[in-house]
């Protein structure tokens, strides 16, 4: 086989691993009335001016299901790190005590369930969309392999194992979406 239609093939794969990837870290970012840290990922706070992620400079939990605990290394930290969730909109409410800074998440709306829902589909649908582009751009190496002599019968085999690996990543991403469906859903 031609080393270079094998090493595409292989960062074909690489890249559905990274999209895959990708979704599992955009989906953990939804929240689902269940407090998480995670829900704060993507909030950057100025660290002696260097945007820096809250996880980097602090402390994260969870007292319980409804409430993210943030302890901050630096006390001087602590207004910091209120203003960047307040300045992030993502409809948390931080308190601080002086030590810690609590945030309640409120309970979810049937209406907000909804909207989060279609929010993942459209993220998975996205990363469905990686997908079929990769599967283009192996389908598309495999073709020039095979009118630069490359076997043709070989050629097609390896254009139905990439099928089937797209095929796999699908059915992985749809179970994903499905099991966050269920998850934001359930009260």
């Amino acid at each position: 086989m031609s080393e270079f239609l094998e090493e595409t093939i292989m960062e074909g794969d690489d890249d559905m691993h990274k999209s895959l990837e990708h979704l599992a870290a955009e989906l953990t970012k939804i929240r689902a009335g269940k407090a998480s840290p995670a829900m704060l990922s993507s909030v950057m706070c100025d660290y002696y001016g260097t945007p820096t992620p809250i996880s980097q400079v602090a402390n994260m939990g969870t007292a319980d299901s409804k409430t993210i605990t943030i302890q901050p290394w630096e006390k001087g930290m602590l207004a910091v790190i209120e203003r960047a969730i307040f300045e992030a909109n993502l409809g948390l409410t931080p308190m601080n005590d002086g030590e810690f800074i609590r945030i309640s998440v409120p309970p979810m709306t049937q209406e907000r369930r909804k909207d989060l829902v279609k929010q993942c589909k459209g993220i998975g649908e996205d990363t469905k969309v990686s997908l079929r582009s990769i599967r283009h751009k192996l389908m598309d190496a495999i073709k020039k392999e095979v009118k630069e002599g490359y076997p043709e019968d070989a050629g097609k085999r390896k254009e139905e194992d990439v099928d089937d690996k797209v095929k796999s990543y699908t059915r992985k991403i749809e179970s994903m979406i499905d099991a966050k469906e269920k998850d934001i859903m359930t009260v």
